[in-house]
């Protein structure tokens, strides 16, 4: 970092209720303070500079993953960044691609979230037990552990080239949770389930070119979970057949 006893924070400014006014920067100075994040910078400067700036935040603990946005190229927290880790005194502040811009860093989540439901990301039981827990071991628990770990931030939804092209994609994360779910040994959902994303929009689109695995804050590995799924549905459709033949 230069020696310069200033921070300067450039940020992409849009206002979607004001659509003829282009996305533009607008620059901010800020002094430099040790242990200074990007997210307590954006806190300053809209409460001690310029209360219209908008962006999302909540637990600062990395938890949340509200906070997501382009820092100076990359994609990550900024409740978790810190400021002068970058070696320059600039900062390049940016919202989160393939999603639509609400005001500055705020985008609209509805795409994620839309394909998020789509995959049904919680526990389907044949019958429902009312007063028994279900236990699970050690070694079913570590299954899923990778997948549990996904805070939902959506950083690698705005770092897939896929999605870029192609907003009907389900996505990175959905796939992750969809995978946390048919590894869970107290999950019950029939294998035929996947048949709703066997597609290009589905399991098929994924190109491998693995971004999502850098943008993850949390070490998750989606990837992973499409070659898991696309295991799962293509040994269902091999015993389907081999059973059709069967019956011949």
């Amino acid at each position: 970092m230069d020696r310069s006893d200033h921070f300067v924070v450039k940020i992409l400014r849009y206002d979607g209720a004001e659509p003829t006014i282009e996305p533009h920067f607008e620059s901010y100075k800020i002094r430099v303070i040790p242990g200074l994040t990007i997210l307590t910078i954006l806190l300053r400067i809209r409460d001690e500079i310029d209360g219209t700036l908008a962006f999302r935040s909540s637990c600062r603990s990395a938890v949340c993953g509200s906070c997501a946005m382009v820092i100076n190229g990359k994609i990550d927290l900024s409740c978790r960044i810190q400021a002068a880790s970058f070696g320059t005194n600039t900062i390049i502040l940016e919202p989160l691609p393939n999603l639509h811009i609400i005001k500055d860093l705020v985008v609209d989540m509805t795409p994620f979230w839309n394909m998020y439901k789509k995959v049904r990301p919680y526990l389907i039981r044949k019958n429902l037990a009312s007063d028994k827990e279900l236990p699970q071991s050690d070694d079913e628990r570590k299954k899923i552990d990778q997948y549990v770990n996904c805070i939902l931030c959506a950083s690698c939804y705005g770092a897939c080239p896929v999605l870029a092209r192609n907003p009907d994609y389900v996505g990175p994360a959905a796939f992750a949770k969809l995978e946390r779910f048919v590894l869970d040994s107290r999950d019950e959902r029939p294998v035929d389930f996947l048949e709703n994303v066997n597609d290009d929009n589905g399991l098929w689109g994924c190109d491998m070119i693995l971004r999502c695995i850098d943008a993850c804050p949390k070490d998750v590995r989606p990837p992973d979970s499409i070659v898991g799924l696309r295991k799962h549905l293509l040994k269902y459709k091999a015993k389907r057949l081999f059973r059709k033949k069967g019956q011949e």
